[in-house]
Order: C-alpha cells, then sequence, then structure tokens
C-alpha cells in the first residue's frame, strides 16, 4: 500500500514536471484555484462542501490534464461536518489528495471563440483507491480565455470510503462533483 502511495505521487509530480517542461513545444494552461464543490443528498440531510483550491495543469499539444485538490481545503457549513469529514470518511491525514491525470479528448482548438464538450480518460485517485474514470467536461473559450467545467458523480464504495451505519441514512452512496475554473497560460 505504501509503495502504491509513494508510486502515485511519483506519477503525479512527474505529470506536472512534464506539464512545466513542455513550456517551450506549447503554452500550457494551468489553473491554481479551481473551485470543487460537492454535494451529497439524502432525504435526511444535505451536505455540501466547496474548495477554491484545486490546482490543474493542461497541456494543450497533448491534450493531458493533471488535477490535485487537498482534501483538508473543502469548507463545509458545519464546523462538525468538515471534522467527520476529514477525520472519519475521507481520513485526509493519510489520504491527503484527490487526483486525476488523464487525457483530454476531442482536444478542442483554443484560438477560437466557442463551447467544446469533451471528455478525459485516465485515473482518478480518491481515499487511495486508483480507478479508470472517463469524466465528462465542458470548456468555453472567449477573448482569449479557457474556462474549465465538470460534473460527475463518485461512488463511495469504489474508493472504500466507509459510511458507519449510524449515519447511513445522513450521507449518500453517490456524490456529485463539480469543478470549475479558469485557465491561464
Amino acid at each position: 500500500m505504501i509503495f502504491v502511495k509513494r508510486n502515485n505521487r511519483l506519477l503525479f509530480l512527474f505529470a506536472i514536471c512534464l506539464c512545466l517542461n513542455t513550456a517551450t513545444i506549447a503554452q500550457n494552461l494551468v489553473s491554481k484555484n479551481a473551485k470543487v464543490r460537492f454535494f451529497s443528498s439524502t432525504p435526511i440531510e444535505d451536505i455540501k462542501a466547496v474548495s477554491e483550491k484545486g490546482v490543474v495543469v493542461i497541456i494543450p499539444k497533448t491534450g493531458e490534464i493533471a488535477f490535485q485538490v487537498a482534501i483538508a481545503t473543502f469548507d463545509f457549513d458545519k464546523g462538525l461536518m468538515e471534522e467527520h469529514f476529514n477525520e472519519n470518511y475521507m481520513e485526509s491525514p493519510k489520504f491527503p489528495f484527490a487526483r486525476f491525470n488523464g487525457k483530454i479528448s476531442p482536444f478542442p482548438d483554443l484560438t477560437k471563440d466557442g463551447e467544446y464538450t469533451v471528455t478525459a480518460t485516465g485515473n482518478l485517485l480518491i481515499h487511495g483507491v486508483l480507478k479508470q474514470r472517463t469524466i465528462p467536461g465542458k470548456i468555453t473559450v472567449s477573448n482569449g480565455k479557457a474556462k474549465l467545467i465538470s460534473a460527475f458523480d463518485v461512488a463511495c464504495a469504489e474508493h472504500s470510503i466507509k459510511i458507519p451505519k449510524l449515519v447511513f441514512t445522513k450521507v449518500a452512496e453517490v456524490i456529485k462533483v463539480n469543478i470549475e475554473t479558469t485557465l491561464i497560460p
């Protein structure tokens, strides 16, 4: 398990370095303040949280994308929810980041204004569990700026996120995730 975690960190760092080192080939797109929201809805309680500290790097020449958000950066309406999220569910000291590394296709021509429907296929790492995913998204280009929006679901069981029976009716088994950011060269 430690080898897998270390290997995933090295892979992510390699992807970031690759993105940063290819600046001479093509100008990369970067965001250091991607907004990541998630929402859990049950008949008893809705839970929502937001982080504005996601990091995204896209290499336009290859369509590669790397994304990371620190789990502990999510803010909740209630402090107790935030504490339970970090300590009991996501175990953020043990699994501090959620990551995605993949490739966007079809990759749009970012020199032309427009709204482009895309998908990113790659590996999503949450709670120490790596899953291959295809995630839908939209890239909107306007006046030379690119905005990325994505919405997808994450099943807690697929990432070994255990929901105690005591609160099973308060936490949804499938969490809705939204990502939104403006990318700059």
